[in-house]
């Protein structure tokens, strides 16, 4: 996934502004972006869930 995918995903979901994201350290920036993965990670895995139901 791109920095501007995340940039997307962490306006949208977590509601932190791309200004405030682009303010941010490397290594803030790779936390949220490893919780942004872990987060899609388990909301396919709940999609997948309830499809199989």
């Amino acid at each position: 996934m791109g920095e501007w995918n995340y940039a997307y995903y962490a306006l949208h979901e977590l509601h932190i502004p791309p200004d405030e994201l682009a303010q941010k350290s490397r290594e803030a920036k790779a936390a949220i972006f490893a919780m942004i993965e872990i987060r899609i990670k388990k909301e396919r895995q709940n999609k997948a869930k309830f499809k199989r139901k």
